[in-house]
Protein backbone atom coordinates (compact mmCIF):
# COMPACT_ATOMS: atom_id res chain seq x y z
CA UNK A 1 0.00 0.00 0.00
CA UNK A 2 1.40 3.15 -1.28
CA UNK A 3 0.95 6.03 1.32
CA UNK A 4 0.83 10.04 -0.02
CA UNK A 5 2.14 12.35 1.88
CA UNK A 6 -1.79 13.74 2.03
CA UNK A 7 -3.43 10.52 3.28
CA UNK A 8 -0.19 10.51 5.96
CA UNK A 9 -1.28 14.43 7.02
CA UNK A 10 -4.70 12.49 7.45
CA UNK A 11 -3.93 9.41 9.50
CA UNK A 12 -1.74 11.96 11.81
CA UNK A 13 -3.68 14.14 12.34
CA UNK A 14 -6.50 11.31 13.27
CA UNK A 15 -4.13 9.54 15.31
CA UNK A 16 -2.56 12.64 17.60
CA UNK A 17 -4.83 13.43 20.29
CA UNK A 18 -6.22 17.54 20.17
CA UNK A 19 -4.11 19.72 21.87
CA UNK A 20 -6.10 22.38 24.80
CA UNK A 21 -4.08 25.09 23.88
CA UNK A 22 -6.32 26.99 26.14
CA UNK A 23 -5.00 25.19 29.04
CA UNK A 24 -1.31 24.38 27.78
CA UNK A 25 -0.38 27.81 27.17
CA UNK A 26 -1.43 29.40 30.29
CA UNK A 27 0.22 26.70 32.07
CA UNK A 28 3.66 26.83 30.45
CA UNK A 29 3.79 30.16 30.66
CA UNK A 30 2.81 29.96 34.34
CA UNK A 31 5.19 27.22 35.60
CA UNK A 32 7.98 28.76 33.09
CA UNK A 33 7.47 32.33 34.85
CA UNK A 34 7.55 31.15 38.20
CA UNK A 35 11.06 29.02 37.39
CA UNK A 36 12.29 32.13 36.34
CA UNK A 37 11.16 33.93 39.58
CA UNK A 38 12.78 31.50 41.11
CA UNK A 39 15.85 32.18 39.72
CA UNK A 40 15.14 35.80 40.30
CA UNK A 41 14.41 35.19 43.91
CA UNK A 42 17.80 33.28 44.47
CA UNK A 43 19.62 35.97 42.84
CA UNK A 44 18.37 38.79 45.24
CA UNK A 45 19.32 36.49 48.29
CA UNK A 46 22.44 35.95 46.95
CA UNK A 47 22.82 39.95 46.49
CA UNK A 48 21.02 40.75 49.75
CA UNK A 49 23.85 37.93 51.62
CA UNK A 50 26.69 40.41 50.32
CA UNK A 51 27.94 38.84 46.89
CA UNK A 52 28.06 40.97 43.82
CA UNK A 53 25.90 40.68 41.16
CA UNK A 54 28.05 38.23 38.63
CA UNK A 55 28.29 35.65 41.58
CA UNK A 56 24.86 36.22 42.89
CA UNK A 57 24.38 35.45 39.42
CA UNK A 58 26.34 32.07 39.25
CA UNK A 59 25.16 30.75 42.49
CA UNK A 60 20.79 31.20 41.06
CA UNK A 61 22.40 29.36 38.30
CA UNK A 62 23.94 26.51 40.48
CA UNK A 63 20.62 26.66 43.08
CA UNK A 64 18.68 25.96 39.85
CA UNK A 65 20.34 23.34 38.19
CA UNK A 66 20.38 21.57 41.66
CA UNK A 67 16.85 21.98 42.03
CA UNK A 68 16.21 20.47 38.64
CA UNK A 69 18.68 17.57 39.08
CA UNK A 70 17.26 16.81 42.35
CA UNK A 71 13.49 17.17 40.97
CA UNK A 72 14.52 14.82 38.05
CA UNK A 73 15.85 12.42 39.88
CA UNK A 74 13.28 12.21 42.44
CA UNK A 75 10.26 11.83 39.22
CA UNK A 76 9.08 15.28 40.28
CA UNK A 77 10.13 17.48 37.07
CA UNK A 78 8.28 14.87 34.43
CA UNK A 79 5.16 15.22 36.64
CA UNK A 80 5.90 18.82 36.10
CA UNK A 81 7.01 18.91 32.86
CA UNK A 82 3.47 17.21 32.15
CA UNK A 83 1.47 20.23 33.27
CA UNK A 84 4.00 22.40 32.24
CA UNK A 85 4.47 21.20 28.96
CA UNK A 86 7.64 23.58 27.28
CA UNK A 87 7.08 26.07 30.63
CA UNK A 88 9.92 23.68 32.04
CA UNK A 89 12.22 24.26 28.94
CA UNK A 90 13.58 27.20 30.55
CA UNK A 91 17.24 27.03 29.24
CA UNK A 92 19.19 26.16 32.45
CA UNK A 93 16.68 23.75 34.39
CA UNK A 94 15.52 21.86 31.03
CA UNK A 95 19.31 21.28 29.99
CA UNK A 96 19.73 20.16 33.63
CA UNK A 97 16.90 17.79 33.08
CA UNK A 98 18.42 16.68 30.03
CA UNK A 99 21.42 15.46 31.16
CA UNK A 100 20.41 14.13 34.41
CA UNK A 101 17.57 11.72 32.53
CA UNK A 102 19.45 9.82 30.30
CA UNK A 103 21.85 8.99 33.17
CA UNK A 104 19.34 7.57 35.64
CA UNK A 105 18.37 5.55 32.94
CA UNK A 106 21.59 3.92 32.85
CA UNK A 107 21.86 3.50 36.35
CA UNK A 108 21.44 -0.15 36.34
CA UNK A 109 24.84 -0.60 33.98
CA UNK A 110 27.11 1.10 37.02
CA UNK A 111 28.28 4.45 37.70
CA UNK A 112 30.98 4.35 35.47
CA UNK A 113 29.62 2.94 31.86
CA UNK A 114 26.30 3.92 32.86
CA UNK A 115 25.91 7.00 34.75
CA UNK A 116 28.99 8.24 33.91
CA UNK A 117 28.85 7.36 29.99
CA UNK A 118 25.13 8.53 29.26
CA UNK A 119 25.75 12.03 31.08
CA UNK A 120 27.68 13.05 28.38
CA UNK A 121 25.26 11.90 25.84
CA UNK A 122 23.45 15.35 25.93
CA UNK A 123 26.14 17.60 27.30
CA UNK A 124 29.49 16.40 25.50
CA UNK A 125 28.03 18.36 21.91
CA UNK A 126 26.92 21.24 24.00
CA UNK A 127 30.40 21.37 25.58
CA UNK A 128 32.32 20.63 23.01
CA UNK A 129 30.69 23.36 20.46
CA UNK A 130 30.56 25.69 23.21
CA UNK A 131 34.58 25.63 24.22
CA UNK A 132 35.09 25.50 20.10
CA UNK A 133 33.05 28.73 19.57
CA UNK A 134 34.41 30.54 22.58
CA UNK A 135 37.68 29.89 21.20
CA UNK A 136 36.92 31.12 17.85
CA UNK A 137 35.03 34.20 19.46
CA UNK A 138 38.03 34.87 21.59
CA UNK A 139 40.45 34.96 18.27
CA UNK A 140 38.34 36.99 16.66
CA UNK A 141 38.03 39.61 19.61
CA UNK A 142 41.65 39.43 19.71
CA UNK A 143 42.70 40.36 15.90
CA UNK A 144 39.47 43.50 16.59
CA UNK A 145 40.79 44.36 19.45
Amino acid sequence: MKITPQTYQQMAKEASPPTKSWVTIPSAFLIGGGICTLGELFLNLFTALGADKEAAGAWASICLIFLSALFTGLGLYEKLAKIAGAGTLVPITGFANAMVSPALESKTEGFVLGVGAKLFTIAGPVILYGCAASVIYGIIYYFIR
